[in-house]
């Protein structure tokens, strides 16, 4: 039986992803890669090595997970060095740690490889800092993909009554609800917001309002995308630094 690296390819942004990974990436003899993994990194595997789409779109799932961990796990029976390449970190919003356990209970080895994660690195590259002394000292992040048949949301809305910087991964479907939701808790509907598109990539934009009107300045912004919600949004005037409306 072989061993599986369950690793983090990074934002986007080739240059960010670790040494780490891109050591085991060049060793792999297998590796199985999602839809926001940069595929440029596949360029840097060994003659031979064989690649496994498993990517998932939004409204609709090309693998189910369940197929994905059981691809994971057979690919481990064949080869020796397989390599699971997740875009950001798989232990955020990666769904690194259900294929961690399935792995686990069939007694194959595995590395956690963590990677660098969109909630910070997507605002970094569009000059928003998601703690800035005076301004915000904590931030949360949280997932924005909840599907629209769950009876009951798992976000603890009420909870975010007083959080400096809130970050919502894979929300942008779920703009309306969410900028909705904030301000019936009590934020200020001009309560600063910004949606960042294809973070640390070529392909960057982003967009900044507040949360009366992100969404239909938004309307238009392409996925993936992430929401930055707090008052660290009204720094980005003084630190943009890359993308297009830099």
């Amino acid at each position: 039986m072989g061993k599986v690296y369950l690793t983090g390819a990074g934002p986007g942004d080739i240059e960010l992803l670790t040494l780490k990974a891109l050591k085991v990436i060049k060793e792999a003899d297998v590796i199985i890669y999602d839809r926001l993994a940069n595929p440029d990194i596949l360029e840097e595997a060994k003659d031979g090595c064989e690649f496994v789409y498993v990517g998932k779109e939004d409204g609709k799932h090309i693998v189910p997970q369940d197929d994905i961990n059981e691809v994971i796990y057979q690919n481990a029976l064949k080869y020796e060095n397989v390599v699971r390449l997740k875009g950001g970190d798989p232990f955020v919003f990666g769904r690194g740690g259900e294929e961690a356990i399935y792995l686990l209970e069939r007694n194959i080895k595995f590395d956690i490889i963590p990677g660098i994660t969109s909630a910070v690195s997507a605002p970094a590259y569009a000059g928003i800092p998601v703690t800035h002394r005076g301004v915000a000292v904590s931030f949360r992040v949280v997932t924005g993909h909840e599907s629209p048949h769950k009876k009951e949301s798992q976000i603890p809305w009420e909870t975010f009554k007083t959080d400096d910087t809130i970050v919502f991964l894979m929300g942008l479907h779920n703009l309306p609800k969410i900028s909705k939701k904030l301000m019936e808790i009590g934020k200020d509907s001009n309560y600063p917001c910004a949606v960042i598109s294809k973070g640390t990539t070529k392909d960057q934009s982003v967009v900044v309002g507040t949360l009366s009107d992100i969404v239909e300045k938004a309307k238009d912004v392409p996925t993936p995308a992430l929401i930055v919600v707090g008052k660290v949004v009204l720094l980005r005037e003084q630190l943009k630094w890359f993308g297009e409306n830099a």
